[in-house]
C-alpha cells in the first residue's frame, strides 16, 4: 500500500519514515506524487492545517494520506509561535531566524516552559478522516545547542533531560518528540482501519 505523507519538508519525511516503519506500507513525500498542489496552511489550529492538507492531497492523488501540522507552543509567550512556528520571523525565515526571534522574546524572563505539539490526520479516498495528537513538554533554553534535527530542535529541553532534542540522537528524539508520540497513538487507533 502507498501512503502519501503530505509534506514536501525532507527532515520531516525522514523523521516519519524512520518512526513509522510498517512492513506493507510505502510512505511517498508530496515531492514524489506528480501535480499536487500546495496547500496553504491558514487554518487557526494544528488540527484544522492536518485536516487541509490530508483532504486537499487524498483528493489530488487518490491516495490515502496522512498529514501532520506541528509546533511549538510557549507559555510565556500564550502559545506563540504556534501554528505559525515554520514563518515565526517571517514568510521567508528560516529556522536560525525562527531561533533568534523566540531567543529575543524571551530574554530575561524565568518562565521558558514549552511543548512541542503534533496533530495528524489521516484521509482516506473514500472521504473519511481520523485525526490524534502528540505533545512533548519542555522548556526553551537560553542559547542554542547541538547540530542535529531541525526547526526549534536547538532550543527545546524535553522534561526529564538537559540535552536539546538537537543534541539528542535521532532515535532518542523519535521515541519521546511529539511527533513519536502522536504516531504511536496514531498505530494504536488507526491500526485496524480498513484500508479498501
Amino acid at each position: 500500500m502507498r501512503l502519501l505523507v503530505a509534506t514536501r519538508n525532507r527532515h520531516k519525511l525522514a523523521e516519519i519514515r524512520a518512526i513509522l516503519a510498517v512492513p506493507g506500507v510505502d510512505l511517498v513525500g508530496a515531492d514524489e506524487v506528480a501535480g499536487l498542489p500546495g496547500v496553504e496552511e491558514d487554518a487557526e489550529t494544528f488540527e484544522g492545517n492536518a485536516l487541509k492538507k490530508a483532504r486537499v492531497l487524498c483528493a489530488a492523488s487518490g491516495l490515502w494520506t496522512l498529514a501532520d501540522d506541528s509546533g511549538l507552543e510557549v507559555e510565556a509567550l500564550d502559545g506563540a509561535p504556534g501554528v505559525r512556528s515554520a514563518r515565526y520571523a517571517g514568510p521567508e525565515a528560516d529556522d536560525g531566524a525562527n531561533n533568534r526571534k523566540l531567543l529575543a522574546a524571551l530574554a530575561g524572563r524565568p518562565d521558558r516552559g514549552a511543548r512541542f505539539r503534533c496533530v495528524l490526520a489521516l484521509a482516506a479516498p473514500d472521504g473519511r478522516v481520523w485525526t490524534v495528537d502528540g505533545r512533548c513538554e519542555g522548556r526553551i533554553g537560553t542559547a542554542a545547542a547541538g547540530s542535529g534535527g531541525f526547526g526549534y530542535d536547538p532550543l527545546f529541553i524535553p522534561d526529564g533531560l538537559t540535552r536539546t532534542f538537537a543534541k539528542l540522537p535521532a532515535a532518542t528524539k523519535n521515541r519521546i518528540s511529539h511527533r513519536g508520540a502522536a504516531l504511536a497513538a496514531a498505530a494504536r487507533a488507526w491500526g485496524s482501519l480498513p484500508t479498501s
